[in-house]
């Protein structure tokens, strides 16, 4: 059998940071970012088991072999972030994969990862979109504490506890070149919502860990680093860090507010979409989109649904804390 052979797409930024598309749903929707100092490299955020063949080829373009990549660094467990780890791992003799004390259990055994996913996802789309999760063995494993450093070349990283959108999240801190990888915890930016004002930002309140505290305070974490760019997985590099971090902040109390404004609705699913859709068209309407109203919702719609299922999860949440 011939091997099929696939074209990565990498998107070069500055400071040997590259950005590669993970292929995940559709191009320019989800970037694995590999860091490269002195000859060592590091992988931040993976994809899916279909993303591997990308990024193992990506290394290939880039000059660099497979025992060069020191670590994976998986900013936290969700599939479309981590799900491709244990395949991945198996191609890099060298790499450990870094995972918060609360993800880490997940990648030694999967099983309560997958039966989640499941449930969000379906058992049939589960499958299709990450296939089977394969385990990290325990040697392979690094537990990061919260501002634990590690040496990548000659640039140091530092790991930040950052929950809100999920209780075992970290981001990677790059403080000598400005950066910040932020995982989710600071929000998805698509290119295709570009305006001259920037870039437009919402936040992931996706099953089932949003907290809103939690996440305003790791967002206002990250940006008193003051960071010149933020890589995030959904879609890569931003700049115009202030402006961005109060657009989020603002949205993740508006969208706190719309949950518990809908909470006893007959459908609160279709309620809190409905106000989310209209506030995410306003907003990008006020920062100069001029995409039609359809066309946005069209680009925000796995994210409305998503999120209309988290901010539901976090209101039961709240309810039987009550109780």
């Amino acid at each position: 059998m011939t091997a099929v052979t696939v074209r990565p797409t990498i998107y070069r930024h500055p400071h040997g940071i590259f950005a590669i598309d993970a292929e995940y749903l559709y191009a320019g929707h989800a970037a694995a970012h590999l860091i490269v100092d002195s000859g060592r490299a590091a992988f931040v955020d993976v994809g899916t088991n279909d993303s591997v063949p990308y990024l193992l080829a990506a290394l290939a373009e880039l000059g660099l072999t497979p025992d060069a990549v020191d670590y994976l660094l998986l900013t936290h467990v969700h599939l479309d972030h981590a799900g491709g780890a244990g395949r991945l791992m198996r191609s890099l003799p060298a790499a450990r994969a870094v995972l918060h004390p609360r993800g880490a259990p997940h990648m030694l055994d999967p099983a309560k990862l997958i039966a989640g996913s499941k449930q969000v996802y379906g058992p049939e789309r589960f499958a299709r979109l990450y296939g089977e999760l394969l385990p990290i063995p325990a040697e392979r494993l690094q537990v990061a504490a919260d501002g634990e450093r590690l040496t990548l070349g000659s640039r140091t990283l530092e790991l930040i506890h950052t929950p809100g959108h999920a209780l075992h999240h970290y981001a990677v801190v790059d403080a000598a070149h400005g950066s910040i990888f932020s995982g989710d915890t600071f929000g998805i930016s698509y290119r295709a919502l570009d305006t001259e004002h920037g870039a437009f930002i919402t936040p992931s309140t996706v099953p089932t860990q949003f907290d809103p505290e939690q996440h305003l305070a790791s967002v206002d974490r990250m940006l008193a680093y003051r960071p010149e760019s933020i890589y995030l997985m959904h879609f890569s590099r931003v700049t115009g860090v202030p402006r961005l971090g109060e657009m989020l902040k603002s949205q993740i109390q508006e969208l706190a507010a719309i949950a518990r404004r809908h909470a006893h609705a007959a459908d609160r699913a279709a309620a809190i979409r409905a106000d989310m859709r209209d506030l995410w068209i306003a907003l990008a309407q006020r920062e100069g989109n001029s995409l039609d109203e359809r066309d946005i919702e069209y680009a925000l719609a796995g994210d409305l649904e998503l999120n209309t299922q988290g901010l539901i999860a976090w209101l039961d949440r709240a309810t039987e804390q009550k109780s």
